[in-house]
């Protein structure tokens, strides 16, 4: 017999299986059963039960304390192939995983006899636990399987195990270890081994660009049912987490980039099951409206997460900030750069435009330019995070020396001095001169780290306290 255990009370449980009694517990060494509560974290969103009975069969309180990976496997109407599924993972995990594990198995509404067989095998199986939704939904089910998951990793796959598993401990590693905050399986990258039809791929793939066009995601493969994420993350993004369905996956790794996290991505072996029932075309019709309404999110400004995410790890160039001096010289080296563009283009202009259109157009180009090379090189910042804000207060610090070139340019006019030379020269000085002040902005409130502007205060990395 495993660690875990259920109780018989009164018939009514979905399936025909039999459902204790709302509260009763069975304890012992063995596992408590009852009915929970689990409170939405969305609270009222749109298409969203809150506070919905969930009932449950839980592993032991040891086993749940130890589990460092919790993996969810959510089904509906799933009792032709759950037994052989769940099996399998478990025999895997007992055999080649070595960090401590727990399996939950979220039925989420189903009809059939899933949730009986589930309770079963929480019986048989040590380290098997199962939870019971009476409302239908993926991401439902695995909202609520995470919200309440004591693990500080947690982790789903499809019950189909199309993904090969020996892809999970590197999946969940880099969330282990605090490298990384989400990860993801993709079907997608070229290391990656894949067998399926061509019209799942075209499906797929055709998908994938839909998203990248529209939202400007960076991971490849949204919708690859292999996923994990650290639970501290998954409980910081969830509220605002709206969809219950298929778009779920998607919604999670858009706000987890829109927060600047980092996604970690691990190519997967994968078998298309043939005995998928997915409604690809209620599906797809889901997935546009849920790309819409992230959308128009994004623009009211609503996929920022206000607290209780894990500081955002530096990479790349911004693992180490440049000092002031480097600052200063790089900073010089593209002005000087963006001076002969400007010459040059004020020269090609000025004749077609005048000299204050020409001013105008070739300044603005430059600017845009001069301030995503400074973003980039000068204050060694990349990534998504910050970069509207950027642009935007970049382009208000570009005000400054433009009011300057068109004073300089009005006091030229007045004094008669039309030849383009003399023109170059002056705006030139006055460019000079602006850099100092337009530096020190930049240095000081454009690019200036969200540490320092006191704005942003999230816990260290790391799994336990």
């Amino acid at each position: 017999m495993s660690d875990t255990a259920t109780t018989s009370a009164a018939a009514g449980t979905p399936g025909g299986a039999p459902r204790p009694r709302p509260g009763s517990t069975r304890r012992g060494g063995a596992t408590h059963v009852g009915a929970a509560r689990a409170q939405h974290p969305a609270g009222g969103a749109a298409g969203v039960v809150a506070d919905r009975d969930l009932l449950s069969v839980l592993a032991t309180d040891q086993r749940r304390r130890t589990a460092v990976v919790e993996v969810v496997v959510p089904v509906y109407d799933e009792e032709a192939g759950l037994e052989a599924g769940i099996r399998r993972l478990h025999s895997y995990l007992t055999e080649r995983f070595p960090l401590p594990w727990l399996i939950t198995i979220a039925d989420n509404a189903s009809l059939d006899r899933t949730w009986p067989i589930a309770c079963r095998l929480v019986y048989e199986l040590e380290g098997v636990q199962a939870v019971h939704l009476d409302a239908k939904g993926r991401g439902r089910a695995l909202r609520a399987a995470w919200t309440a998951s004591p693990a500080p990793v947690v982790a789903y796959m499809d019950v189909d195990l199309s993904t090969d598993l020996d892809a999970l401990l590197p999946l969940v590693a880099p969330l282990v270890s605090g490298h990384s905050d989400v990860a993801i399986g993709t079907r997608l990258a070229p290391a990656s081994r894949i067998v399926r039809g061509p019209k799942r791929e075209a499906i797929s793939r055709s998908y994938n660009l839909l998203l990248r066009a529209t939202l400007h995601n960076a991971f490849s493969d949204a919708q690859c049912g292999f996923k994990a994420v650290r639970s501290d993350v998954a409980r910081a993004l969830l509220p605002l987490v709206e969809d219950q369905g298929w778009f779920f996956d998607t919604e999670l790794l858009v706000l987890a980039e829109a927060n600047g996290l980092r996604i970690h991505e691990v190519p997967v072996d994968w078998v298309d099951d043939p005995d998928s029932r997915v409604d690809v075309v209620s599906t797809a019709r889901d997935d546009l409206l849920g790309i819409w309404r992230m959308l128009k999110r994004m623009a009211r400004g609503e996929v920022t997460a206000t607290a209780g995410l894990p500081a955002p790890t530096p990479s790349g160039l911004d693992a180490a900030r440049p000092t002031l001096a480097a600052q200063a010289v790089r900073f010089a080296s593209i002005g000087l750069v963006s001076t002969g563009v400007f010459a040059v283009l004020y020269a090609l202009l000025v004749g077609v435009l005048g000299a204050v259109g020409a001013l105008v157009v070739a300044f603005g180009l430059c600017s845009v330019v001069n301030t995503a090379a400074n973003r980039r090189l000068t204050f060694a910042l990349s990534g998504r995070s910050d970069r509207r804000r950027h642009v935007l207060a970049g382009a208000a610090v570009a005000a400054l020396p433009l009011g300057l070139d068109l004073v300089a340019l009005g006091v030229l006019a007045a004094a008669g001095v039309t030849a383009l030379g003399p023109q170059l020269l002056v705006l030139t000085l006055v460019n000079g001169v602006a850099a100092v002040a337009r530096f020190l902005l930049l240095r000081r409130w454009v690019f200036r780290p969200a540490g320092a502007r006191g704005s942003d205060h999230r816990p260290a990395r790391g799994l336990r306290p």
